[in-house]
């Protein structure tokens, strides 16, 4: 099922009355499910109260590796209240982006996933292309998912950052398909300057055929829209325009 990383508009996300007003303009273009992120101060009870009043199954989110780690029982009361069946860690400060870093990563980010897993709350790791940096001939993500308890941290890919690192996005589903129940759909255009830039999915040079092939193989069973940079265009345009294109694509 395709839903919303909400990240994307987190300029339009900064108060209450603005996620309200916003939550709706997602569930008219089209949205039933979003990832809660970059949210401005607001409880619990009163965000699910809007998703609830707007339409919208919040049922994931990323939150800070920190909070996950050390405060997991917070955590497990906020996804009882918000319903999330998944979360991610969606970031790893520059100090951590090292061998050791990496394999301590992966054994508290084990044990908080244990917690979860007893409350019904499946952990992921959430990529970014740093992560592609070899330390003694492995790649950081490999160390995270490979020194983890794979029972309880799983993945959750971001396609165009695995394109960015030099991955295959295709591959690295496969690699670790039985541990893969959501995933971040994002593609990569390139300007003549040989700039990167991301653009609404489908507008792009990604391989979405053998992704959404290694995605069915996977039994993945979310994937989150996400354009972290719009390049000045209208986020809730481009998020439609993503939606749009992967309904022509035969994804819903």
């Amino acid at each position: 099922m395709i839903g919303l990383q909400l990240y994307t508009l987190r300029d339009f996300l900064k108060t209450p009355e603005e996620i309200k007003a916003s939550m709706e303009k997602v569930r008219n273009i089209g949205y039933k499910v979003v990832q809660v992120s970059g949210m401005g101060p607001i409880e619990p009870a009163a965000l699910k109260k809007i998703m609830q009043e707007t339409g919208l199954n919040s049922n994931s989110a990323h939150l800070d590796y920190k909070k996950l780690v050390t405060e997991t029982d917070k955590v497990i009361e906020e996804c009882k209240i918000m319903g999330y069946e998944t979360l991610a860690c969606p970031w790893m400060a520059p100090e951590m982006r090292n061998e050791e870093g990496y394999k301590i990563v992966a054994k508290t980010l084990s044990i908080a996933g244990e917690k979860l897993a007893k409350n019904g709350v499946i952990l992921t790791y959430h990529n970014h292309e740093f992560e592609f940096e070899k330390f003694s001939g492995k790649l950081g993500l490999d160390i995270i998912y490979g020194e983890s308890d794979s029972r309880y941290l799983q993945t959750e890919f971001d396609t165009y950052w695995i394109q960015f690192g030099g991955g295959d996005p295709a591959e690295w589903i496969l690699k670790y398909k039985d541990r893969t129940p959501i995933v971040h759909l994002k593609d990569m255009g390139i300007l003549p300057d040989k700039k990167h830039i991301m653009v609404p999915v489908g507008d792009g040079n990604l391989n979405w055929k053998r992704i959404f092939s290694a995605l069915k193989e996977a039994k993945t069973k979310y994937y989150y829209v996400e354009q972290d940079n719009c390049n000045g265009l209208d986020p809730f345009e481009c998020v439609k325009k993503s939606l749009d294109n992967l309904k022509a694509l035969g994804i819903e």
